[in-house]
């Protein structure tokens, strides 16, 4: 088991109206000493805007905005700017995020070259139904049937005409070009799925036509152990490591208490082709169990975001129940070992 420290609680709500019903699902990047947090913020009604702080260090707080850093424009996000990640590639910064428009939940792009001006390039996944992917995906007869299960939210018996597109949440870009090519993440559950193109125009009709006859190549993770039995999705964007891919993601199991989310480690992926999964943990990495992680907007929620390394400490930043920013650190290198030592055992067993 990795030893796994709590720091507590970084960042909670304020009276401010864009702040005042919680704050979670932290973008993260450390930049010199210091740490940027593009994190979500909501208001009452739930309306959702990015806020901003910087640390100086991993855990001192040193700046706070007291108005939106980023806030919706246009009509596809016009109830929320949700759940952002952030890296950079080359010389320039990639912010993902959910845009919500109060029906539609898609993984949409802003890049800066400063992590001042952001432009925002809009929605980057598929703008497609639930039943035009299902009838893509069967045709390939090679995906998990839990594919399909889905139905129940996407037909809804209180509005069974509301037209609802496939939710594509959790666009997580790695932070470099793997063989030339853009990659990123991206969860239609119940696992998560990799898109590697040359640039972003790419992203056609024709391409999502081709991605979905072959879904099944593009999943890099499903749905494994008990802790992650419902879905998983994207957490923080991929750490490299000599040895592959570190993913820390989130997964979620329905209990009695109602669905829990974890946070997990699925890695090491491999450097050259990350669909390629070498190792994962067969426990969560963490889960929630103080009264702010139990207790909020969503209970019984630990939801990773965004990651910082310092020396060999990974410190891992996270939405607590819905309704606060919190830390967690433990050791990189501790991890990978444990990574390679679960890699090592299955060789074996082959």
């Amino acid at each position: 088991m990795i030893d796994v420290k709590k720091e507590g609680i970084l960042l909670s709500k304020t009276d401010l109206e864009f702040e005042n019903d919680g704050v979670l699902n932290p973008a993260v990047i450390r930049e010199g000493d210091n740490v940027h947090i593009f994190y979500r913020a909501v208001q009452k009604g739930n309306f959702s805007t990015i806020g901003y702080c910087r640390l100086d260090g991993p855990l001192n707080v040193v700046e706070r905005w007291d108005k939106p850093f980023i806030i919706p424009e246009f009509d596809y996000e016009s109830h929320g700017v949700e759940d952002a990640r952030i890296v950079k590639i080359d010389d320039l910064y990639y912010m993902t995020y959910t845009a919500y428009d109060g029906i539609n939940a898609q993984g949409a792009l802003a890049t800066s070259k400063d992590l001042v001006h952001f432009k925002k390039h809009g929605i980057i996944v598929p703008p497609i139904t639930y039943s035009k992917f299902v009838f893509l995906a069967e045709k390939s007869g090679k995906v998990n049937e839990n594919y399909y299960r889905n139905h129940k939210f996407y037909y809804q018996e209180s509005d069974p005409d509301e037209k609802m597109l496939l939710w594509d949440k959790n666009v997580v870009f790695f932070p470099r070009r793997i063989k030339g090519n853009l990659v990123f993440l991206h969860r239609i559950r119940p696992g998560i799925q990799l898109v590697s193109v040359k640039s972003l125009e790419d992203l056609t009709k024709e391409f999502w036509k081709d991605y979905f006859h072959n879904f099944h190549k593009h999943i890099v993770i499903d749905p494994l152990f008990e802790h992650e039995s419902n879905y998983i999705g994207s957490g923080c964007p991929p750490i490299e490591t000599e040895h592959g891919w570190i993913l820390i993601y989130h997964g979620v199991q329905d209990t009695d208490k109602g669905l829990v989310y974890s946070a997990c480690a699925a890695a090491l992926l491999d450097l050259d082709d990350p669909r390629k999964e070498i190792a994962r943990l067969s426990y969560p990495l963490f889960s929630p169990e103080y009264r702010w992680e139990l207790i909020g907007e969503v209970n019984n929620v630990v939801f990773p975001t965004g990651a910082a390394i310092f020396g060999d400490s990974l410190f891992i930043y996270y939405g607590a129940a819905d309704s606060h920013i919190a830390v967690a650190s433990l050791s990189l290198s501790a991890l990978t070992a444990e990574l390679l030592t679960i890699s090592n055992t299955t060789k074996n067993e082959i």
